[in-house]
C-alpha cells in the first residue's frame, strides 16, 4: 500500500492508549452509579457511545449518591 500506514501513523499501540484512555472513565462511572463495569466498554462502540452517556445521564442511578 505504498508505506502508507494504517490510523495515520499511530500505530496499534497509539490505538490501545487510546482505547484504554477512553474505556476506563466510562468504566469506572458505571461502576459508580451501580452498572456493571463491563458496559463502558460500549465507549469503543461508534454509536453505541452515544447511546451509552444518553443512558448514563438520563437513567435513575442504581447507586445510593453521596449528598
Amino acid at each position: 500500500m505504498d508505506g502508507h500506514t494504517m490510523f495515520g501513523g499511530m500505530g496499534f499501540l497509539g490505538m490501545l492508549l487510546f482505547g484504554i484512555l477512553l474505556v476506563v472513565p466510562f468504566w469506572r462511572i458505571c461502576q459508580r452509579i451501580g452498572y456493571p463495569g463491563p458496559l463502558g466498554l460500549l465507549a469503543l462502540v461508534p454509536i453505541a457511545n452515544i447511546i451509552l452517556l444518553y443512558f448514563i445521564a438520563f437513567s435513575p442511578w442504581r447507586a445510593p449518591t453521596k449528598q
